[in-house]
């Protein structure tokens, strides 16, 4: 009778010692600290003192792992405190998504209204949109491809490359008049609907004239290459921050340049690809801007 007694309170032990396993189990699994369950992409914007139109944007930082910002242009990787300028005058919103662990987001938007157009960082550029004839007409073409392989297009959108492969390739670009020893910042939004495959795209700030069918080589600031990691999955943004492309003076990715003299230097825009199948990248919004 004793023994009996014994084996029924052994038989209940072990069952409750597996039913709580399989509990302890079942709250690993549902609990899993690995993959974030609510990422805060909270931030709060400050006026940088003594920039002009100039804001910091800092995200706070509990969860979040990495951040994008979108001024309204497309969102690009940035840092937790990030600072951007918004040369003119306008409402915008800024929005900023968080990654956290496991690949959860959350997103949070803001607007910044600017009352006045910074004088000091009006855009060099015309035509930058390329929406109009008038636009179109401030740029010539490198006449890089003369089988027209390899060609832009203008629309509404913006100004479109079309790359064929086999390496050809094609340029635009418009002369800027510039300061000696100040600071210019480069930039565009760019976008392309999949991934590229050995293609580049190089932005060039040099002193030389371009010449029709003579690729131009005269100080690049920015870009996108393939081989260099960047446009290998589709992308829409600012250059800037999509772009891998080193600016020859600084030996980094930089979009800031100037110039020994005073005078014309001009702005290039060159892409090509030596493989087939490349959907065409498009860009808008073509700046250069005083520092």
């Amino acid at each position: 009778m004793n023994l009996n007694i014994y084996l029924r309170k052994s038989v209940y032990l072990m069952l409750v010692l597996a039913l709580g396993t399989l509990n302890s189990c079942s709250e690993e699994v549902n609990e899993n600290p690995l993959v974030a369950t609510n990422v805060d992409a909270a931030f709060t914007i400050t006026p940088v003192v003594g920039a002009m139109n100039t804001y910091l944007l800092t995200a706070q930082p509990k969860g979040v792992i990495v951040s994008h910002w979108d001024t309204g242009d497309g969102a690009s990787p940035g840092k937790m405190n990030q600072v951007i300028s918004l040369p003119d005058a306008g409402t915008y919103t800024v929005t900023h998504t968080a990654y956290g662990a496991g690949a959860a987001t959350g997103t949070s938007s803001q607007q910044i209204v600017v009352a006045q157009t910074d004088p000091a960082k009006g855009n060099l550029v015309q035509g930058g949109n390329f929406a109009t004839a008038a636009d179109q007409a401030k740029w010539t073409s490198a006449q890089l491809s003369p089988s027209g392989a390899a060609f832009w297009s203008y629309g509404t959108n913006g100004a479109t490359i079309h790359l064929p492969g086999g390496g050809a390739q094609e340029g635009i670009y418009q002369a800027i008049e510039v300061v000696k020893d100040r600071e210019y910042t480069i930039d565009m939004t760019i976008s392309c609907p999949s991934g590229l495959d050995e293609t580049w795209f190089e932005v060039y700030a040099g002193t030389s004239v371009p010449k029709p069918g003579v690729e131009y080589n005269d100080n690049v600031v920015m870009g996108i290459s393939t081989w260099d990691g960047c446009g290998t999955s589709k992308f829409s943004g600012k250059l800037s921050g999509i772009g891998c492309k080193k600016n020859k003076v600084t030996g980094t990715v930089s979009n800031v340049v100037k110039f020994s003299e005073s005078g014309t230097i001009y702005l290039v825009i060159r892409s090509g690809s030596n493989k087939t199948g490349n959907e065409p990248i498009t860009i808008k919004k073509v700046e250069f801007r005083g520092k």
